[in-house]
């Protein structure tokens, strides 16, 4: 999407980017919305990124998202549920890189096993971000968790952080390369000067 300038229109917390620290940003604030995918907002105040949940999208004079939901039905077998768990996580963003964490090669395994009594389904997620250090990692593992909950079916969901082995762009599939243009389209190739910014940005992300 291209970046679209606006105006808070009351105050918002928000998330730090990529320290995860908790800040409120006023009404009246311009912002720049440079990412809107997987149900929450990564915007520019002040020269600073920060991530806005879709609860507050009012905030930017957008409609407060309903959430994401995989299934109508409940899930009855192990590969119904993996599956819509895969399809939960392709749900899910870094707030820096518009793909998703499963195209992006950060998912290592997603499991799914029966609950006693057939009281549903547990599943596990072994996952590990582009960067040990980065301070998002608490608040993406608390959303992908409740999105795997949002399954039908799945009563139980846990998601570990690793760091053996650790993440390399070798990692992103080919769909992420074309979508972040890697390697073949050199940034002077991209039309605008926000297309430039932005890929200089995920780019350096990608190194850290």
């Amino acid at each position: 999407m291209h970046d679209q300038q606006v105006s808070l229109e009351r105050d918002v917390e928000a998330l730090l980017v990529p320290a995860g620290e908790r800040v409120t940003l006023r009404a009246g604030e311009l912002a720049s919305i440079t990412q809107a995918l997987g149900g929450s907002y990564t915007v520019v105040v002040g020269g600073n990124m920060y991530r806005i949940e879709s609860k507050d999208a009012d905030a930017l004079g957008r409609s407060p998202g309903a959430g994401t939901q995989a299934n109508e039905s409940a899930v009855t077998t192990r590969e119904q549920a993996e599956a819509a768990a895969w399809a939960q996580l392709r749900t899910c963003y870094d707030p820096e890189i518009p793909v998703n964490i499963a195209e992006l090669g950060l998912v290592y395994a997603c499991s799914a096993a029966p609950l006693e009594q057939g009281r549903g389904w547990q599943v596990k997620v072994r996952m590990t971000l582009t960067a040990p250090g980065c301070g998002m990692g608490e608040h993406l593992v608390r959303e992908i968790e409740q999105k795997l909950l949002a399954v039908p079916g799945v009563m139980q969901a846990s998601v570990q952080l690793v760091w053996d082995p650790p993440w390399s762009r070798d990692m992103m599939s080919e769909a992420a390369r074309l979508e972040l243009g890697m390697p073949s389209a050199p940034i002077g190739s991209f039309g605008s000067e926000s297309v430039k910014k932005r890929t200089w940005t995920l780019r350096n992300a990608l190194k850290r």
